[in-house]
């Protein structure tokens, strides 16, 4: 439209703050508005009103966001909400808010009016893109919720000027995220003064498919104890164990960490071949600590999983006739008041109660066996008295029934104590372990067929793990203050009789070994001068793992050795052997005494922050008890192999920094 006969029309009555923004012109009988920005033009009547000119206000991308508080203003005087974009509604306006501030479930949430001048405009559409990223990759939302027409509509309520990205570049987004949190954590591990133990998790998805996770855990310059993920990699079931082994190296080189590898930690049998695989190679380069005997660790919970399973298979035809009869006397009102009648007339007052468990927990499982037993009798008067009643166990199965409970009693009580472990550091297993080794031999040795034949079973399963981890178990329980060799001195005789002290020496002469690395690879050894323990009378120089074969300087790290004890020299292991036991107390942190001893041990803290490391269970509380695996969502297994990573390993590096 020709606006050059147009004429500024100004009237008294145009009182609105929004006028600030636009001219108001007429051109023959029409008045227009024209923004000042953008120079759109609108309607300007009187009749018109002025809501549609400030929502252009609120979405004019040529007009500055200072003003926008004044349209809030005038929104809330007309009983609508302001339109909000990245605002802070603290007390100061100049304190900052970081971008991965929470607010956490339980925080108070008041209700009260937001003062309008508190309000600060800060709109920033970048980050606010990346704040969008984080939320996914954090809580697991798709990728495409992005196009969902009621998050668009939602966002756009919120603030108007956020302009929505497609799926594609909020992936983009996740991906830049996931490089600059993996560069980080580069870095960190770069910089760590110990070791890097590492777990070897395997996941599922609903077709079928098979992922590696990656998962470190080592204890950081300030003595705490941290796990990231590293990487989460598809298996393609082409690859033989050695292909797959292979790029799991392939992963630890990309990170570095290949020669600061201490163990790893699996399922056991389905990852067997791969780890071992992993160790030769690590071997080949000399990099393992202690002739590689505490590298390959066997996960504690899928140990007793293992045998939990034993206990199930054992009741396979009992435990459906259980739940039957659950469902039976849970069936109507008339039959729970019929059955409270029986449990009445025998007397039983048990506190449990009935309900069917969830057969993807065994604990549940276990609890529901529990309480079925206490009211065995009523449920043997209900089959004298109901002739539709026909699903029970026999008295025999009942029996069978309290013995399998007696066993997995035992296996959820040390779950239960570990698995609740805030910092599950390798020297509180090691009592957990010889309780469930001294209970499997009683046992074996029980009168009962059944128990005897199951128990047997599980030993198998037992002796296997406590072959590979004993060692590094009682190696990590030396390292507890409270104990030292004590523990080994008290459970051996139990389990080994009178070849007790020969397992007790070797035991000995393990942690003399490893100190012995320890002391000749440590920027200490000089100035203590390579006060190495020799061990068996051994003829040769130890050299420090990642060493050349070369090294011309091990046969005065040997000289040195000698003299030294001739010369009566106290080591670290010497004074640490001679001191009293620290007290024991439900307070105490080992990781805490290791970092104020540091000072008085430099060397055997050393050797103590590597073996603590060691992750000996690699299960969560919460998934303790599942008996099907870590699942991965539908969602998440249909995305291309470099944004699932992306997206599992960032999941993991935010949370954990928000939690701390």
């Amino acid at each position: 439209m020709d606006l050059s006969d147009a004429v500024m029309f100004n009237s008294s009555r145009l009182k609105s703050v929004v006028w600030n923004d636009f001219d108001r012109v007429k051109k023959g009988d029409n008045l227009m508005a024209i923004c000042k920005h953008c120079k759109k033009r609108m309607s300007g009547s009187g009749t018109s009103g002025t809501s549609h000119l400030r929502n252009h206000l609120m979405r004019c991308q040529r007009r500055g966001n200072h003003d926008i508080v004044q349209f809030a203003s005038r929104g809330k005087k007309r009983g609508r909400p302001p339109a909000l974009g990245n605002t802070s509604f603290n007390q100061d306006p100049k304190e900052e808010i970081s971008p991965l501030a929470v607010i956490k479930p339980d925080d108070p949430i008041k209700d009260e009016t937001v003062p309008v001048t508190a309000l600060t405009s800060n709109f920033d559409q970048r980050r606010s893109q990346f704040d969008l990223a984080r939320m996914i990759i954090l809580h697991g939302y798709p990728l495409n919720m992005v196009e969902h027409i009621g998050f668009r509509r939602f966002v756009k309520n919120v603030q108007p000027l956020f302009e929505l990205a497609s799926s594609n570049k909020v992936e983009a987004d996740c991906l830049e995220i996931y490089e600059k949190e993996k560069q980080k954590l580069f870095e960190m591990l770069d910089k760590l003064p110990g070791k890097i133990s590492l777990a070897l998790d395997v996941w599922s998805s609903s077709d079928d498919s098979l992922y590696f996770s990656l998962i470190s855990h080592f204890i950081d310059d300030s003595w705490q104890l941290k796990k990231k993920i590293l990487s989460f990699l598809k298996i393609d079931s082409s690859n033989t164990e050695d292909m797959q082994a292979d790029s799991i190296m392939t992963c630890l080189m990309d990170w570095d960490i290949d020669r600061k590898l201490f163990s790893v930690t699996s399922d056991g049998s389905s990852t067997n071949t791969i780890v071992s695989r992993i160790k030769d190679r690590l071997m080949q380069n000399r990099f393992l600590f202690g002739n590689g005997q505490l590298f390959d660790v066997q996960c504690l919970a899928s140990l007793l999983n293992l045998m939990v399973q034993h206990a199930m298979e054992a009741l396979h035809e009992v435990i459906p006739k259980v739940r039957g009869s659950i469902r039976y006397v849970k069936s109507s009102r008339v039959m729970q008041e019929k059955f409270k009648q029986m449990t009445q007339r025998e007397n039983i007052e048990g506190p449990k109660c009935l309900s069917l468990d969830n057969r993807l927990r065994w604990d549940s499982t276990y609890r529901m066996l529990e309480a079925a037993l206490v009211y065995k009798g009523a449920f043997a008067l209900l089959r004298e008295n109901d002739p539709k009643f026909i699903s029970w166990p026999s008295d025999v199965e009942w029996e069978k029934v309290g013995s399998v409970t007696g066993f997995l009693n035992v296996f959820l009580d040390i779950m239960n104590d570990f698995s609740r472990s805030k910092c599950p550091t390798a020297n509180i297993y090691f009592p957990l372990i010889c309780d469930i080794h001294l209970k499997l031999i009683s046992w074996c040795e029980s009168s009962d067929e059944f128990i005897s034949s199951l128990a047997m079973k599980m030993r198998n399963e037992f002796d296997d793990y406590w072959e590979r981890c004993s060692l590094g178990l009682a190696v990590a329980v030396f390292l507890d203050p409270r104990f030292k060799m004590k523990l080994v001195e008290y459970y051996f005789p139990q389990i080994y009789g009178s070849g007790a002290q020969e397992r007790i020496n070797n035991i000995s002469n393990h942690i003399k070994a490893l100190y012995n690395e320890h002391s000749i690879g440590s920027p200490l050894a000089s100035a203590d001068h390579c006060l190495a323990w020799q061990v068996d009378g051994s003829s040769g120089g130890i050299s420090s793992p990642g060493s050349s074969s070369s090294n011309r300087l091990v046969g005065f790290e040997k000289f040195l050795n000698e003299t030294s004890q001739s010369d009566g020299a106290k080591t670290d292991l010497d004074k640490y052997l001679e001191e009293p036991l620290f007290p024991r107390n439900v307070d105490f942190n080992v990781l805490n005494w290791w970092k104020v001893h540091t000072p008085r041990y430099p060397i055997l803290s050393m050797m103590a922050r590597n073996v603590l490391g060691i992750q000996m269970s690699k299960v969560s509380s919460e998934s303790a008890f599942d008996l099907m695996g870590k699942i991965l969502e539908r969602d998440r297994s249909s995305l291309g192999a470099a944004t699932l990573q992306a997206l599992m390993c960032s999941q993991d590096w935010i949370g954990s920094e928000l939690e701390s």
